[in-house]
């Protein structure tokens, strides 16, 4: 019997469409993070719109990969 998509989200199962729904959060957390980090660290010297469209770009680059291995990890324990 196939469990519903949001049982399976809850219940931390791991398949295609539950990595897809946590890639694209993590995506989501990780750009405003970005943003957030880029206004705090340059918003002085860069001013801040630029500093947070400078951290929204990088900010993912960083923790969707760390994200995707730990996924990855998390579906073979």
């Amino acid at each position: 019997m196939q469990e519903s998509f949001i049982a399976q989200l809850a219940a931390g199962h791991i398949t295609w469409s539950t990595g897809l729904v946590w890639i694209m959060a993590s995506f989501l957390i990780a750009l405003l993070g970005g943003a957030a980090a880029g206004v705090k660290l340059a918003g002085k010297s860069l001013g801040d719109e630029l500093a947070a469209l400078m951290g929204a770009m990088f900010g993912p680059t960083g923790a969707v990969p760390a994200i995707l291995l730990g996924l990855i990890l998390l579906k073979f324990i």
